[in-house]
């Protein structure tokens, strides 16, 4: 049976993370270790979003492919 369930855990020392790792291999369960941050953005994304939070013009911020191109152009 395969459930759409994700867990996430965020161990911060090596114990606790090899604890976990112990704990879901002897429960047989898949999992996958990732080392970057998944809640970063680029440099670009993030000036992005916030050129268009500065924008006063309501026609800029419903189109992402002009900022897109705007931003470029910097």
């Amino acid at each position: 049976m395969q459930t759409e369930n994700i867990f996430i855990a965020h161990p911060t020392t090596t114990d606790q993370l090899n604890a976990l790792k112990a704990v879901v291999k002897a429960m047989k369960v898949k999992f996958e270790l990732k080392k970057e941050n998944p809640y970063d953005i680029s440099d670009e994304d993030k000036a992005l979003v916030l050129g268009r939070i500065k924008s006063d013009k309501d026609e800029d911020l419903l189109d992402w492919n002009t900022a897109k191109k705007q931003l470029k152009r910097k």
